[in-house]
């Protein structure tokens, strides 16, 4: 059985003594990574030689900054020195083919005193009751008689399937973040002949119609309220001041603005996954336009689409599909907007419009769309069902039971919508109806 692997991040709270050590072996990752960077640059700039595997490990095992973190942990930055090289190179040799738009840049040094990430392998890790104790290097326990600290144990998490540990330094927090082993789940099957199409945008984040006569819509009306919101206060905040200006309130807002964007993101994603599980699809059609977000000129709405992590959101579906055995497929999205879904108009790719092409329908207004024959449907919902269309002969899917109702009538999701909340508007609902 294929194994996969997941990621658990964990906000953690520390007392001062622990904060210290956090502080501590991330800033002391930081300057190993530049040290790191430096004798590569500087081996490639001299010779035209990529930094080898082991090269920075032996030439830096004397320095302080080498010793006094963990040995495995250090090198474990330094070989994520030479991966960002490597990866450099191949991508540097794609754009030589021309298989990439922009040119990949050399890899740079690390800002000012920062902190970077720290990771240790499952071999370095101990379980101590209910806390996994990391150990430190030799030089601290030498400066401080201290040799390791202990972080708590997730309970939800088996200690025998985690196979690397990261001390994730972000905004002023520090984050465990725990990779771990799961084999792929098998519980339910799936029909591979149904699929369901996702038209991403703004104020309808995510627009989904699926040929097993389904629909819905996830609502993105909050996400964009909550980037308006960030947005305002940090204008407000650095009115007046140097560029790259930065405090603890900045970072304060932007950490929790990240952290309801990611719980978005999951909520969004969860909700794709079950409704697919539900009605046994076996096929997820993301509409997806490369360059997308770097050309984007959609006048006071480009800021909000170019903020919403809708990336993030493809990538996590994407990863839920492969956990759940459901096939992914990146579609480009071209004209699904403006052809007529119920009228079979042709759908030309990007590029490759004959001319004096012309759609049959029209998008009359915000969120409403006109076939040619009168009959009025959610635009969204036209252009997700064309996103189907797309895909329709490389699959071989039946779009019969793709209607107007199911172009019509979509249930909308709230991703921060309480149990509560439901079941009073529910029982409003109800009082009306009896009245």
């Amino acid at each position: 059985m294929v194994c996969l692997y997941g990621c658990q991040q964990n906000l953690i709270s520390p007392n001062d003594e622990l904060r210290a050590v956090l502080e501590f072996i991330c800033s002391e990752s930081h300057n190993l990574t530049n040290c790191g960077i430096y004798y590569a640059r500087q081996l490639f700039f001299k010779t035209g030689r990529l930094i080898g595997k082991y090269d920075l490990e032996k030439e830096y095992k004397a320095n302080k900054h080498y010793q006094v973190l963990h040995s495995q942990a250090a090198q474990q930055i330094l070989r994520s020195v030479v991966e960002s090289f490597k990866s450099f190179k191949e991508l540097d040799k794609k754009y030589k083919r021309g298989e990439l738009t922009d040119k990949p840049r050399f890899p740079k040094y690390r800002k000012g005193s920062g902190y970077a990430l720290v990771a240790y392998p499952k071999q370095a890790l101990r379980l101590v009751s209910s806390n996994i104790k990391i150990p430190l290097g030799n030089t601290v326990k030498r400066w401080f008689r201290l040799d390791s600290f202990l972080l708590p144990m997730p309970t939800n998490l088996d200690f025998k399937n985690i196979k690397e540990l990261r001390i994730l330094p972000r905004n002023q927090c520090f984050y465990a973040e725990f990779v771990y082993e799961q084999s792929p789940s098998s519980e339910i099957s799936l029909n591979p002949q149904y699929a369901l199409a996702i038209d991403p945008g703004i104020n309808n984040w995510l627009t989904c119609v699926s040929n097993a006569g389904t629909s819905f819509i996830v609502d993105g009306r909050k996400v964009k309220s909550l980037n308006q919101w960030y947005n305002k206060r940090v204008i407000t905040l650095k009115e007046d001041k140097p560029q790259g200006y930065w405090d603890e309130q900045l970072a304060h807002i932007t950490e929790k603005r990240n952290r309801q964007m990611r719980d978005a993101i999951n909520k969004a994603a969860r909700l794709v996954i079950d409704h697919c599980l539900e009605h046994q699809i076996g096929v997820v059609v993301f509409g997806w336009n490369q360059g997308q977000r770097q050309e984007a000129n959609l006048g006071k709405n480009t800021q909000s689409f170019v903020q919403i992590p809708t990336a993030k959101l493809k990538e996590r579906v994407k990863q839920l599909c492969e956990y759940h055995g459901i096939k992914f497929v990146e579609q480009e999205e071209s004209y699904t907007s403006q052809c007529s879904f119920l009228d079979r108009d042709f759908l030309p790719t990007f590029g490759a419009k004959p001319e004096g092409w012309e759609a049959s329908g029209k998008r009359v207004k915000r969120g409403l769309y006109r076939t040619a024959k009168g009959f009025f449907v959610g635009a969204d919902l036209n252009a997700s069902a064309n996103i189907l269309r797309k895909v329709e002969t490389q699959l071989g899917l039946s779009l019969v039971k793709v209607c107007r109702r199911v172009l019509t009538l979509a249930t909308r999701y709230r991703i921060w919508e309480t149990k509560t909340k439901k079941l009073r508007e529910v029982a409003s609902a109800q009082t009306v109806a009896t009245v």
